[in-house]
């Protein structure tokens, strides 16, 4: 017998003690209450950060320099009239420049420590300090087919799907529309289809896009159907508007921002996202494209508050990295990683709700470099204490394409990702002197199935769902699938079984029948 097979006969002989039986029998019990899971939505991190209390200070000081002497272009009407009214100035070259004290006044009284809402309270995240929440993001515009290897373009169907397989995945917190659907050109059938497919596919908290003002309407419509009542929607707004309401370097989008007061107005959460690319359209050094973009961020704090105080408003600091070689964004680098951390410090620094983007790794399917991309760069967010953290699941090829089989797999690498974040706690039971004791004085000489062992294996370890953990002649025994087969399979189980129905058929109905053909999204494709 080689020392392989002398390792796992012995394995085998261990798992077969009382004490692994009882563990296993442990293992089936009934699911644990969410608050004593080992890993779950809003764990503190904090434990990480790359800039110094002075590095944040500094940045802090380049920021209010910046905003005060070159300020925003391309300001629309409106925005000027809210903005020059709140305190900010409006010059001859056009530019909007923003005083220190009104920056520091907004700052002082933005929103903060507020929830954002799932259809069903349970999805609730509350948005305060370090806790952290990881989900999806982006505006793919393929879907990645790892059994062809091949991207094709993504379509309205692949979001619905995608919605609905984040409903059952733990990790994932929040559904933010992660691809575009190609099959639909018109602008404001596309806006209107994405959120649908969202909302209808999953009851966690949705965050969603629109191109022009015009298309906000119609979706205020659904969405207060849906919740009973335009007074439901706004003590619970279960869908918040990601908006890119920024030209990087500082210039305002001004149909984002037409989008922007439209939301405000309606009631939406805004996630203010400035999206520049460090040696493109940020500055390369890293401090400087965090110091651009908190800036940026900063300046649409002010819009916001100067339309309706104290709305909720997400801190988007989203700079991206580029490859210098050949200036393509590099997601998954670890530039990337380090910027995403030291903007949740800037959050944490203005006590603001922190979002970033990470986990968009570069690699074009679910493999290695995919791997250890999307676990560095959404770990250190974690670490780091980010609130939210974007794009962490599914993205591929620095955001151009999308996988299903993906979000199965880093539902299990945020599980990772999460335990690492929750850390140790070291308390006097935890430290175990006692049972330490008892088991080398009076006990079997190992802890496998001590009280100790039996009472934290589901509350202090996390198990991965597709993961692999067999013994070498288990998985020869299991015909040797990898990762990727595995979430093949459970992909295409929960897609032919999951059709969520938290948003009930009569309203569903009233929806087609006040709509009509502008619903694309065919009945039979949501299960009948």
């Amino acid at each position: 017998m080689s020392v392989l097979e002398k390792q796992e006969a012995a394995a085998d002989q261990r798992s077969r003690r009382s004490g692994g039986r009882e563990a296993r029998r442990a293992m089936r019990a009934a699911p644990l209450a969410d608050d004593i899971k080992p890993v779950r939505a809003g764990l503190e991190g904090g434990s990480y950060g790359p800039l110094t209390r002075n590095d944040q200070e500094r940045i802090h000081e380049a920021v209010l320099t910046l905003l005060e002497t070159v300020g925003f272009a391309n300001a629309i009407p409106s925005c000027i009239e809210a903005l020059t009214e709140a305190g900010a100035s409006y010059g001859d070259d056009g530019r909007i420049r923003f005083p220190r004290a009104l920056v520091l006044d907004t700052i002082k009284k933005a929103a903060r420590h507020f929830t954002l809402h799932g259809q069903d309270p349970k999805h609730d995240m509350l948005i305060k300090g370090k806790r952290v929440h990881y989900g999806t993001a982006g505006a793919a515009v393929h879907l990645v087919d790892v059994e062809k290897r091949e991207y094709r373009e993504s379509l309205l169907q692949d979001i619905y799907d995608a919605a609905r397989l984040v409903e059952g995945l733990d990790n994932i917190h929040f559904f933010q529309r992660p691809m575009v659907p190609r099959d639909i050109p018109d602008p404001l059938e596309m806006d209107f289809n994405t959120l649908y497919a969202c909302v209808m596919g999953t009851s966690k908290h949705v965050g969603t896009s629109f191109t022009v003002r015009e298309n906000v309407q119609p979706a205020l419509e659904m969405l207060y159907a849906i919740a009973g009542g335009e007074e439901n929607f706004r003590a619970r707004p279960f869908v918040s508007n990601s908006n890119c309401f920024v030209v990087p370097p500082m210039k305002f989008a001004e149909d984002a921002c037409g989008v922007l007061e439209a939301c405000v107005e309606g009631g939406i959460p805004i996630l203010l996202l400035s999206a520049g690319q460090a040696g493109a359209t940020a500055p390369a050094a890293i401090a400087g494209a965090v110091v651009q973009a908190v800036a940026e961020v900063l300046a649409g704090l002010v819009y916001v508050n100067a339309i309706k105080p104290g709305h909720p408003a997400i801190f988007g600091t989203w700079p991206f990295v580029s490859d210098l070689r050949t200036g393509a964004m590099s997601g998954g680098s670890a530039e990337q990683a380090v910027l995403t951390a030291a903007c949740a410090q800037m959050a944490q620094f203005y006590d603001l709700p922190g979002g970033s983007a990470a986990g968009m790794t570069d690699s074009k399917l679910p493999d290695i470099q995919s791997g250890y991309e999307k676990g560095i760069t959404d770990v250190m967010a974690g670490l780091a204490g980010l609130n939210l953290v974007y794009e962490s699941a599914g993205m591929h090829a620095s955001l151009l394409g999308f996988c299903l089989e993906s979000l199965i797999i880093d539902n299990d690498m945020i599980g990772h990702c999460l335990r690492c974040v929750r850390g140790i706690e070291v308390t006097d039971e935890a430290l175990s002197i006692d049972t330490i004791a008892d088991v080398c004085l009076k006990g079997p000489g190992h802890y496998l199935g001590n009280e100790q062992t039996l009472r934290l294996m589901q509350t202090e370890y996390f198990y991965p769902a597709v993961g692999d953990r067999f013994s070498p002649k288990e998985w020869n025994e299991k015909g040797r699938p990898d990762i990727l087969q595995r979430a093949i399979i459970e992909k295409k189980r929960v897609l032919a079984e999951r059709f969520p129905r938290h948003v009930p058929k009569l309203i569903d109905d009233k929806l087609r029948a006040r709509f009509g053909e502008m619903i694309k999204l065919p009945r039979g494709s949501m299960g009948g």
